[in-house]
C-alpha cells in the first residue's frame, strides 16, 4: 500500500508535468533573434551563465503561472494598433521602450472569457548584468529591436522568485534616487515576485518587508503584499500595521491596507485609527479610510470610524483631518455629517473645517447652513 506521502510525490509530478505546456508558453516577439533553451536541470545556473556572456543589450526571459485576477500587463506607448475587438488592451510593446507608463499590474477592467494562466518576465541584460525587469501578458506582442533575446523553458515558480528576489538591492550605491537604477530594478523584481502564482511568492514579499530592509524596498514589497497577495498579503500586512516601530512605515502600510481586497483590511485601518500611537499614523489612515468609503459595502463602517476620531482623538489635528475624510465620503453621506460637526462640535478649530469643507462641496444643503448660520 503506497503511503500518503508517495501519494502527494506522485500528485505534485503529475501537476508539474500537466503544467508544463503552459509555463512554456513562448511570447508574440517579433523583431527578434529568438533561442529558446531549457533550464530542466536550474535556472540559476542557466540564467547566470547567459547573464555573464552578454556585453551587448539582449533580453531573457520566461513564462510563470500568475495569481488569480485579471491583470493586464500591457504597455501604453504601444506602436500598434489596440486589438479591443475581444476586450484585449494590449497591442505592440517596444520592449526598450520608455513611455507611456510601460507593463503594469493593474487589475483590467476590461471583460474577458478568461483570464491568462500565465504571465511573461523578462530582463534585460546589459554588461553582464540585469539592468531592467519587465513583465507582461502573454496576448502582448512585443518588438524585441532586433536584440537576442532567450526564452527559458522548464522554469519552476519557486525558482524563479528565488532569482527575482536575488536581483532585489543588488545596485545599492549606483542610482539610489528614487527613479534611478537601483530602484527600478528592485521595483520590478518585487512587482513581478507578487504576481506569482505560488505561496513562495508570500514568504518572499514578507521578507523584504520585514524591518531590517531598506525603506524603499520595505514600502514597495508591502505595497505588493497589498496589491497582489489576497488573504495571505492582508495576514502580513495586519501584523507590520499593528507592531512595526517606524511610523513612516506604518503609513505606508496603511495605504497597502487601502488597495487590499480583503474585507478584513477595513477592520485593521479601523484599529489603527483609534489606537496607533502616532497622530501622522492616525490621520493617514482616516484619509484612506474615506477612500474605502466609497465602496457602499464599506460606507458605514469607515463613517462611524472618522465620526468617532473627531470626537475622541486626543490631537486637534488628527481631528482635522477626519473632517477632511468626512469631505471625501459620498456627498448624502458626508455633507450631513459635516453640517453636525459645524454646528456642535466643541473645538472651533474643528467647527472651522468644516465650515472650510462644506464651502467646497458646492452642495445645496451647505448652502442653506450658511444662510442659516448668517441669519442668526
Amino acid at each position: 500500500m503506497r503511503t500518503y506521502s508517495a501519494l502527494r510525490h506522485s500528485l505534485s509530478l503529475v501537476l508539474f508535468v500537466l503544467s508544463g505546456p503552459a509555463l512554456a508558453q513562448e511570447p508574440r516577439i517579433i523583431n527578434a533573434r529568438i533561442e529558446t533553451r531549457s533550464v530542466a536541470a536550474g535556472l540559476e545556473k542557466e540564467f547566470r551563465a547567459l547573464e555573464g556572456s552578454q556585453v551587448e543589450p539582449a533580453w531573457i526571459g520566461y513564462a510563470a503561472p500568475v495569481v488569480p485576477g485579471r491583470h493586464e500587463m500591457c504597455c501604453y506607448e504601444s506602436s500598434g494598433d489596440w486589438d479591443v475587438s475581444d476586450g484585449r488592451c494590449c497591442g505592440r510593446c517596444r520592449l526598450d521602450g520608455e513611455g507611456g507608463g510601460s507593463a503594469s499590474s493593474v487589475e483590467s477592467t476590461h471583460v474577458k472569457l478568461e483570464a491568462p494562466a500565465v504571465f511573461l518576465v523578462l530582463f534585460r541584460v546589459e554588461h553582464k548584468q540585469v539592468e531592467r525587469i519587465r513583465t507582461f501578458s502573454p496576448e502582448c506582442e512585443l518588438d524585441a529591436g532586433g536584440r537576442p533575446v532567450y526564452w527559458l523553458t522548464g522554469v519552476r515558480p519557486e525558482e524563479s522568485i528565488e532569482l527575482l528576489g536575488s536581483l532585489v538591492g543588488t545596485r545599492e550605491g549606483h542610482g539610489d534616487e528614487e527613479d534611478g537604477p537601483s530602484h527600478r530594478l528592485a521595483d520590478g523584481a518585487l512587482a513581478a515576485i507578487a504576481l506569482h502564482a505560488d505561496p513562495a511568492a508570500d514568504a518572499a514579499l514578507a521578507r523584504f518587508a520585514a524591518a531590517r530592509q531598506p525603506d524603499a524596498i520595505r514600502e514597495k514589497a508591502a505595497f505588493w503584499l497589498g496589491a497582489a497577495r489576497g488573504r495571505r498579503g492582508y495576514e502580513a500586512l495586519d501584523r507590520l500595521v499593528r507592531a512595526d516601530p517606524s511610523d513612516h512605515f506604518r503609513e505606508k502600510a496603511v495605504f497597502a491596507l487601502f488597495v487590499s481586497k480583503e474585507p478584513k483590511a477595513t477592520d485593521t485601518m479601523i484599529e489603527v485609527v483609534r489606537n496607533d500611537s502616532s497622530s501622522r499614523v492616525r490621520g493617514q489612515a482616516l484619509f484612506w479610510l474615506a477612500q474605502k468609503a466609497a465602496r457602499k459595502t464599506e460606507e458605514a463602517k469607515a463613517a462611524s470610524a472618522i465620526r468617532q476620531a473627531i470626537e475622541n482623538d486626543p490631537e486637534t489635528e488628527v481631528k482635522k483631518k477626519a473632517v477632511f475624510a468626512l469631505s471625501q465620503l459620498p456627498k448624502d453621506q458626508g455633507v450631513p455629517l459635516l453640517i453636525q460637526v459645524a454646528r456642535s462640535n466643541r473645538n472651533p478649530a474643528v467647527r472651522k473645517q468644516a465650515m472650510f469643507w462644506l464651502g467646497q462641496s458646492n452642495d445645496s444643503r451647505a448652502l442653506q447652513f450658511f444662510e442659516e448660520v448668517l441669519t442668526h
